[in-house]
């Protein structure tokens, strides 16, 4: 007995607890209530200090509990904060196990939406956040210089971050962490900040394109890459253009260009038909949406795919792939060339050429007699190709097939038939021109007497008398007058043609097709495409036409609009009164118009249009003051107003596009100014009017005063904008609101008698 007591026990091997740890798999596996237990019994023996195969097990455990369908959302909440701190020890390590890492690095990509969830309702829980911002801060530092298979994983860890520090359309099921995005985050929160989370994700998401806009050849990092891509697209609408910029910009072919050894015609397939893949996702996606906004355009409020305009360019950079691919690696499947054989002699007769044979051209001559133009150039006798009617294919059709024809055609039979043109128009006008007989006239003509002076034979029957002409004379068929015969029978002379005179243009219809010019200039701006980078205007004397884009368009409509009439709109006293009446066509008036109302069809957006167009009107009424005409009317104001007014009803709280557009206009007037009080008549827009105008005062020293005064009459008129009005007054104004208030104290103060 003694001896037993005194025995101890024997540790467990590592493959003895390998094999305990793999029968508590299979039992979570069967019943998962038991993952919480078991998770958090196996964290101690899973640290770093543990044997480095425990490590591996408890790393690619803790990647399959937090990746399973079968866990709840809170219970994963709950599972997840209790590992993040074993989760940090395993990727800090910088000389961690890479099967280790893989494994961490794929729970760390489960989790991190699961933790940004509880971290949104559970702004207390400091710790959680300071764990999960150690975690990434480790994973993208070891990014660059892991392992290969490290890296694919870091690159779904980014892609999960992308994720849930993005805004979300909210048309995806929410499963898998996809509900998890920045619209969760409730205003104020102590731990996260909207603003910094997003900047942070659109840097790691031009951090994980840099694999395609550096054209890169691993072939793994890029298939990942593209893999992952498709999920952004479709649940975060912000990011879908830039990363179809980048897919398009991607050349996965080019390894072509090195050596083709087995293993790049392997990496360069795989990289191509991914690529391939992805955009013909894309483009049926496009597609689906653009059809189904036509469908039901007038009952759902779903609004259109931003990217539908890319998937021209989509289809065409997927056939420039198939023709690529079907170049590079086609060309051994084709047929062999056949060896050349010796000819002896002169060769094969079957395979004999003749070299510089010229097939004639065989014009037939014109019939006798007058000819149309037709006949003139028809060089061919089939009379079906004769009486077809080429006027019934369209115009577009025709120049195809005559361009196509041209450039195949041999230069020495269009030589021959442009010379067999050319002798027919000159016999034709070497002919004898036909004299036509000359029509007789009943009262001079002779009566049946025919003058042949070689056989006269006299005619012995009574001549008739005058009754019996005038009898026959209207019995006959009309005469054909001399002018019209010459026009019928001298066909083959060609007259000198001249076009009718076109008809007087009344002052109504010059109206109407002034209306309909200017409705067709703004025309292209719907096919015209928006330039990818916004490239740094030249200035007011920039170049209108300099390339043909949606800016140079826009450029060239505002200088219609504001200096096509500059300098002829004065009243002219040498204009008749008769033209005094008649209505004038304001075509720059016009322009003007419909260049508003394009501009609030979407006001946020084209918001720079707007700046453009008012940059030029002031331009112009700079030019029309110089020229002395004192009744020339000046646009600049009034069509900044009525802009202001258009949208001003329109700006909510989070609207900077106003401080934005009052900062680029040229000049600002009080009245201008004047419209930003409306806006402290509601409450959620008083601090935008407010900061705005405290922005004019620090940035437009110029307009520092009319600022200050509208913000002292926004004090004055509105009470509930009076405390951020007084904080602005009380530093650039000082004095202004005691000196009211003393004004308002000695109105209401009783009268002293005198």
């Amino acid at each position: 007995m003694a001896s037993s007591s005194g025995a101890t026990v024997k540790p467990l091997s590592v493959s003895e607890q390998i094999q305990q740890l793999d029968a508590a798999r299979k039992i979570v596996l069967e019943n998962p209530a038991y993952y919480d237990k078991i998770v958090k019994g196996i964290l101690p023996i899973i640290g770093p200090s543990s044997p480095v195969e425990l490590r591996r097990w408890g790393a690619e455990f803790l990647a399959e509990s937090l990746g399973t369908p079968a866990l709840s959302t809170r219970d994963k909440e709950n599972l997840t904060v209790a590992i993040l701190e074993t989760l940090r020890s395993l990727v800090e390590d910088p000389k961690e196990d890479a099967i280790v890492l893989k494994a961490s690095v794929l729970a760390a990509a489960s989790a991190y939406a699961v933790v940004m969830r509880w971290i949104i309702h559970n702004s207390y829980h400091k710790e959680a956040w300071e764990h999960l911002s150690a975690i990434k801060s480790s994973i993208l530092r070891i990014w660059d210089s892991a392992v290969t298979p490290v890296k694919i994983c870091c690159i779904k860890f980014v892609q999960r971050v992308v994720l849930a520090q993005t805004a979300s359309n909210g048309m995806e099921q929410k499963y898998n962490g996809l509900d998890v995005s920045l619209g969760m985050i409730p205003s104020g929160h102590p731990l996260l900040d909207p603003r910094l989370l997003e900047a942070e994700a659109a840097g790691l998401l031009d951090r994980m394109l840099s694999v395609l806009q550096n054209n890169s050849s691993d072939a793994l990092l890029v298939d990942a890459t593209l893999n992952l891509l498709s999920i952004l697209i479709r649940t975060r609408p912000s990011t879908s253009t830039r990363i179809t910029n980048a897919v398009l910009n991607f050349n996965p072919l080019k390894l072509a260009n090195s050596p083709m050894t087995p293993r790049n015609k392997v990496l360069t397939k795989s990289m191509e038909k991914t690529t391939r893949m992805l955009l013909l996702h894309l483009l049926k996606r496009y597609a689906k949406n653009q059809l189904h906004n036509r469908s039901n355009r007038e009952c759902t409020d779903r609004p259109r795919d931003p990217n539908n305009r890319l998937s021209g360019q989509i289809q065409q950079h997927i056939d420039r792939l198939m023709r690529s691919r079907a170049e590079i690696f086609d060309e051994a499947n084709r047929k062999r060339p056949m060896p050349e054989q010796p000819q002896p002699g002169h060769g094969d007769p079957k395979r004999q050429k003749v070299d510089g044979a010229v097939p004639q051209l065989v014009i037939p001559p014109l019939a006798p007699g007058p000819q149309s133009l037709a006949a003139v150039f028809t060089l061919t006798n089939n009379l079906g190709l004769q009486s077809f009617d080429v006027t019934q294919v369209p115009l577009a059709f025709s120049a195809r097939i005559s361009v196509r024809t041209l450039a195949g055609l041999d230069p020495q039979l269009l030589d021959q038939a442009i010379n067999g043109i050319r002798g027919r128009i000159a016999t034709l006008q070497s002919a004898p021109v036909a004299v036509l007989p000359q029509v007789l006239n009943a009262e001079t003509a002779p009566l049946g007497v025919e003058e042949d002076d070689d056989d006269y034979e006299p005619n012995f029957y009574a001549a008739e008398d005058t009754e019996q002409i005038l009898n026959k004379l209207d019995s006959a068929p009309p005469e054909i007058a001399p002018e019209q015969a010459s026009e019928d029978t001298s066909l083959a002379p060609l007259g000198q043609f001249k076009l009718p005179p076109p008809p007087l243009l009344d002052p109504d219809t010059a109206n109407k097709v002034g209306h309909v010019t200017v409705s067709r200039v703004f025309g292209p701006l719907t096919v015209l495409e928006e330039p990818a980078h916004r490239k740094q205007r030249a200035g007011i004397n920039r170049l209108a036409a300099s390339s043909y884009d949606r800016d140079a368009w826009l450029t060239l409509i505002t200088r219609l609009a504001t200096r096509s009439t500059a300098g002829l709109e004065g009243n002219d006293g040498n204009i008749k009164s008769e033209q005094l009446d008649q209505p004038r066509v304001a075509i720059n008036n016009l322009l003007r118009e419909m260049l508003y109302n394009y501009i609030l069809e979407d006001w946020r957006r084209r918001i720079e249009i707007a700046v453009a167009w008012l940059c030029e009107e002031w331009y112009n009424d700079q030019l029309t003051k110089r020229s002395g005409l004192s009744d020339a009317p000046l646009y600049y104001e009034t069509w900044a107003l009525r802009l202001v007014d258009g949208f001003i009803s329109y700006l909510t709280a989070q609207d900077k596009v106003l401080t934005r557009f009052l900062a680029e206009i040229p000049e600002l007037s009080r009245t201008l100014l004047s419209r930003l009080k409306n806006l402290c008549g509601d409450p959620t827009t008083v601090q935008l009017a407010l900061t705005t105008l405290l922005y004019l005062v620090m940035m437009r020293p110029p307009v520092r005063e009319i600022a200050l005064d509208t913000v002292a009459a926004i004090w004055l008129e509105y009470e509930d904008a009076r405390p951020l009005a007084a904080k602005y007054l009380v530093k650039w104004r000082p004095g202004f609101i005691e000196s009211q208030r003393a004004v308002e104290g000695g109105s209401n103060a009783p009268g002293v008698a005198t």
